[in-house]
């Protein structure tokens, strides 16, 4: 059996995001996913270290990596459409799941269960924490695009950041009081 998964995966370097929004620096998928791995990461080590949780971090990466994978097939869109009301947001979510099985049956039978825990079947304590890193990605965009001089990002930023703080995630709390004052410094100022 041939197997589509891995070109479809690739393509999500062609996917921008913030399509409603001027940007300085363009984001893709890929790119997008990338962070939010390296961030599911770090919330998930924070929370095993800092606060005795026992989430396998390497897992939360993983679903990280493929948490917006449905966008291949569906494109990416922007959150004040998606989030609009309940009915648009609900049709969304379905519309996800869909693409999402979609590539999951685009994988040979026996390497299926291994993925569908990524794509369809996603723990809620992993779901919790990529959610998390998800929105932390988006305000760390907000930021950068805000010291760019891009102040089309500043209702964006503050949003994002309270929407971050309603989590009520002490990991949350944590990175943003110990690593995000550093997104707003310039490379000179990062010694």
């Amino acid at each position: 059996m041939k197997s589509h998964f891995f070109a479809y995966i690739s393509r999500m370097r062609f996917i921008q995001r913030w399509a409603l929004m001027r940007n300085t620096a363009p984001e893709n998928v890929q790119e997008h996913s990338h962070q939010a791995a390296a961030l599911a990461h770090a919330l998930a080590v924070i929370r095993n270290e800092k606060f005795g949780g026992h989430v396998d971090a390497g897992a939360v990466a993983a679903a990280a990596l493929y948490h917006d994978a449905s966008e291949i097939l569906t494109g990416d869109m922007p959150t004040p459409i998606k989030y609009d009301n309940p009915a648009i947001r609900g049709a969304y979510k379905d519309v996800e799941a869909v693409a999402n099985r979609k590539l999951l049956t685009m994988l040979p039978e026996e390497l299926r269960r291994a993925y569908a825990p990524l794509l369809t079947e996603v723990p809620a304590e992993t779901e919790e924490l990529v959610k998390a890193a998800d929105k932390l990605s988006a305000y760390i965009k907000c930021v950068e695009e805000m010291k760019a001089g891009n102040a089309e990002f500043r209702e964006a930023a503050a949003q994002t950041r309270k929407a971050l703080e309603s989590y009520g995630l002490p990991e949350v709390a944590y990175f943003l009081e110990v690593f995000m004052d550093s997104f707003s410094l310039t490379l000179d100022q990062l010694k």
